[in-house]
């Protein structure tokens, strides 16, 4: 985060700097989110941004939120593909936008051109293409840009002999200029991919990003399952494009990005290691990737017999697993592969072309996301073809079927029975990947000749650590976005000083435990897993609901909260890639479980627990704010109504009487007012804030409202819904009663903030009230609620509860109860373990274990310990 102070703050702005503190070198356009404070900054401002060097920078912005006043609370910001070696920024809101100059974007009936400045793209509007060509002046630089699908039957291992295989291009349904700017355009286009006999498989939603000045575009591609697990098998997801060459065979490159700074280097026809010299004059263009002299002034020797030199028009790199990468080459199809290079983890960039021209392709996140693969096909040619595989071709078929046969489980009461040994909640049917996504970013450079060793490492480190400016901890804390629920540096207490080592030391176990225990893969990238098992010195991965976490118990929060609090890149980075994991994989986008996640599971999507706590917009707002990711955006938007599909899919339709949940009247639906309502609310307060929709503001009070109207608060548990209007009906039973998962999924998080933000007396109330009594004494329950409230789990966590209901109190006895529940570890941890590395015969590999660790039970700490000390101080 921002921590060089080059030039005194104006009023009103907002001083930025760049995660990591790094300045980026090759600078493609980037975009990000920056907050303001409450009636500050007004919906029609524009904005300056000023360089520590007093140098004035072009800015694009538009509004991603605002406050309840209408004033801005967030806002998107772009800048061009510029030189930008600055180490600090300053954001100012201006009386209004200036007039911007950049980019050209011509709409049609049949298609979208953009140019750049640069270069000039044709996009159609309808067909198998998502863009036509690539051409800068005259020439074509890329042309033909598609998405293909490979499919087959049946997977590889089963019945080899009944491979029927088939090939799908994308094709377009639906395509907008979603963002139409001087200096950032997006395209984004909707489709499915379409075989020749007509049958449409895999739907896909694709953006294109697009920057003045900028010579490579950014694509943000998202795939969802809808086929059938037990006969389609994909072998293969990419994006290919026509590279068209011009030059000669020994003036045609090829690059790929190796591990570190590692760069292949060949010509599509050496020149190097013959037999006859050619000098070192053409020996080094060659080598450099420039242009050679003429033929005609080759030695005679090497000239008269250059024919003869093989030509490589084909080269592919596959990035198996998340440790080995191989390169290979032959000289056309029909012929033997050569074994080229070898390494662990390739970054995911490659280039073809020449001095007259290259093109260059790259896949984000690339060795962390196998099986990868990058394919430069018939460079020999006049027409080279690239393919970024997002799914490689040259590994096994991607199987989505579920793990075990469900071993009997065909009624409730054995499915119950079989949660109790196994954690596993299975139903017949509803382990199905049908409607999970998986999102992936790539770049394409268009360039006029062939990239420099430096320059293609620093178009590497861009594709992989994109830039991104962003505000200190402080600044963000004062503004009082998302809560205000963490602490910065000016806390310097010793209590502070315990938190801080705590929380990196969980932060850098957990980091260290994903490359261990290699949490990696196309559906894997992202997540962390739920339990370890000490006995086998492994995480739990085969045993039912311990394995993947999805989400359990917030430990995306967690990320982020801590990410807010110390502003490290890496906790941004690993929060980001959970995000991106959690917000696809684990969530249903289509079929009969849309748009709903999926509890902690072997499988991703395993769990017949479909519920809202895992597809929750709570995990999401904060990587769309921060970076203003529009796909992000997507997913937040598809929870609005997501309560509808709690009449299909009732969560707790096993374990409680239909007359409890049941209803005929398909405008109401029982929802709890824990997970389910938190879920919901978050989705309406962010829909409302980034759109100020009157209806949706309507349903969000009208929820709060009755609520605190009910006879016990949130202690009434859960009740019917009006769809059409947010409102509770006022629950029968006078007892109360509560859930220890209820405030764990975002509940805490979403009603603190509207709490402040919407002052809402009933409803602050009941908030109150269950914020002091879930830790309280039963006689004390029994004093407030009418009766006690049982045993109860997970008191550490609720801590931050007692202690938000004390500082709005402002009662010293209640804070001191908080610091007790905290410290006692109830349902929670008492202290940090100790690391140890177990090796030898134990494990097959060395790795570092903690006791008693748990995901859920880290992300529930770390929140407890942020919020606490957020909350309360330093007293």
């Amino acid at each position: 985060m921002a921590n060089a102070h080059f030039f005194q703050r104006s009023k009103d702005s907002v001083q930025l700097a760049w995660l990591g503190n790094t300045a980026p070198k090759h600078n493609q356009g980037f975009t990000w989110g920056t907050c303001w404070p409450k009636g500050k900054v007004k919906r029609e401002s524009g904005f300056d941004l000023v360089s520590s060097e007093r140098e004035d920078i072009p800015v694009q912005s538009w509004p991603l939120a605002y406050w309840p006043d209408g004033s801005l609370k967030w806002t998107g910001h772009a800048v061009p593909a510029i030189e930008l070696s600055y180490t600090a920024f300053q954001l100012s809101p201006t009386s209004k936008a200036k007039l911007l100059q950049g980019m050209k974007v011509e709409e049609s009936d049949t298609t979208i051109k953009i140019d750049t400045g640069d270069l000039l793209y044709t996009i159609p509007k309808s067909g198998n293409q998502i863009i036509t060509s690539i051409q800068k002046g005259e020439k074509t630089l890329a042309q033909n840009g598609r998405l293909v699908v490979l499919h087959q039957n049946v997977s590889d291992e089963d019945a080899a002999d009944q491979i029927k295989k088939t090939n799908f291009q994308g094709n377009i349904s639906k395509i907008s200029l979603e963002q139409k700017g001087a200096l950032r355009s997006v395209v984004k286009i909707e489709g499915s991919h379409r075989s020749e006999a007509g049958r449409d498989f895999i739907t896909y939603v694709v953006r294109l990003y697009f920057y003045h000045q900028a010579a490579s575009f950014k694509m943000v591609h998202t795939i969802i399952f809808d086929g059938e697990e037990e006969t389609d098998f994909i072998k293969g997801i990419g994006v290919k494009f026509d590279v068209p060459m011009q030059d000669e065979l020994h003036d045609r490159h090829i690059r790929f990005a190796g591990q570190n700074d590692g760069i292949f280097s060949e010509a599509v026809r050496g020149l190097t290691g013959l037999r006859r010299d050619p000098g070192k004059v053409i020996i080094a263009a060659q080598l450099a990737g420039e242009k050679t002299p003429p033929i005609s002034e080759f030695p005679a020797n090497v000239s008269k017999n250059i024919n003869y030199i093989p030509a490589f028009g084909d080269y592919t790199l596959f990035q198996g697993d998340a440790d080995s990468f191989s390169i290979r080459k032959r000289t056309a199809e029909g012929h033997s592969w050569l074994n080229s290079a070898h390494g662990q983890r390739a970054r995911g960039l490659a280039a073809v072309g020449g001095p007259s021209g290259s093109f260059a392709f790259g896949v984000r996140n690339f060795w962390e996301s196998f099986p990868g693969q990058l394919d430069i096909k018939n460079a020999h040619t006049d027409t080279a073809e690239v393919t970024a595989w997002l799914w490689a071709p040259n590994s096994p078929a991607m199987d989505l079927r579920f793990y075990h046969d469900g071993m009997g489980q065909d009624t409730y009461p054995k499915q119950l029975d079989a949660l109790d040994i196994t954690y596993e909640d299975y139903e017949p049917g509803f382990g199905t990947a049908k409607g999970v996504a998986r999102t992936s970013e790539l770049n394409f450079w268009a360039l006029d000749s062939t990239p420099s060793h430096s320059q293609f490492n620093d178009m590497c480190t861009y594709l992989e650590e994109p830039p991104l400016l962003t505000a200190d901890s402080e600044y963000m804390l004062q503004v009082g976005v998302f809560g205000g629920l963490w602490y910065t540096d000016k806390l310097q207490s010793d209590r502070a000083k315990e938190f801080n080592e705590q929380l990196d030391w969980y932060f850098h176990f957990y980091q260290k435990q994903v490359e261990e225990h290699k949490w990696y893969g196309f559906w894997d990238f992202g997540d962390f897993m739920h339990t370890y098992d000490t006995d086998r010195h492994m995480w739990r991965y085969d045993v039912g609901g311990f394995a993947w976490d999805n989400s359990e118990l917030s430990t995306d929060l967690w990320l982020w909260y801590y990410y807010l609090k110390t502003g490290k890149k890496e906790a941004f980075r690993i929060a980001e890639a959970m995000t991106r994991h959690t917000g696809e994989v684990d969530v249903h986008h289509s079929g009969p479980f849309a748009p709903l996640g999926s509890r902690h599971n072997v499988m991703h999507w395993g769990c017949s627990a479909k519920q809202l706590r895992i597809s929750t917009a709570a995990n999401r707002r904060f990587f769309y704010y921060l970076t203003a990711d529009e796909r992000t955006g997507d997913l937040m938007r598809e929870q609005v109504n997501a309560a509808e599909a709690l009449l299909k899919v009732v969560p707790i339709r096993k374990v409680a009487p239909k007359e409890t949940w049941g209803t005929d009247d398909q405008n109401r639906v029982y929802l709890g007012f824990g997970t389910d309502w938190g879920s919901v609310a978050a989705a309406w307060l962010t829909e409302w804030e980034r759109t100020e929709d009157k209806e949706i503001r309507e349903k969000l009070l009208n929820s709060m409202r009755s609520i605190g109207n009910q006879p016990k608060g949130f202690y009434s548990m859960g009740s019917r819904m009006n769809l059409q209007t947010g409102e509770f009906e006022k629950v029968k039973t006078k007892r109360a009663s509560a859930s220890h998962l209820s405030a764990v999924f975002g509940l805490t998080e979403i009603a603190i903030e509207l709490y402040e933000l919407v002052d809402m007396k009933s409803f602050n109330k009941a908030w109150l009230q269950y914020c002091e009594m879930y830790n309280a004494s039963p006689e004390e329950q029994e004093k407030v609620l009418g009766n006690s409230l049982g045993k109860l789990n997970l008191q550490q966590g609720h801590a931050r509860l007692t202690a938000f209901v004390a500082k709005e109190k402002s009662d010293p006895r209640l804070a001191k109860r908080a610091w007790e529940e905290f410290y006692a570890g109830e349902g929670g941890i008492r202290r940090h373990g100790v690391a140890k590395e177990i090796s030898g015969p134990e494990v097959l590999t060395p790795r570092t274990e903690a006791l008693g660790v748990s995901t859920n039970a880290t992300a529930q700490w770390g929140l407890a310990a942020m919020h606490c000390l957020a909350i309360l101080g330093e007293k």
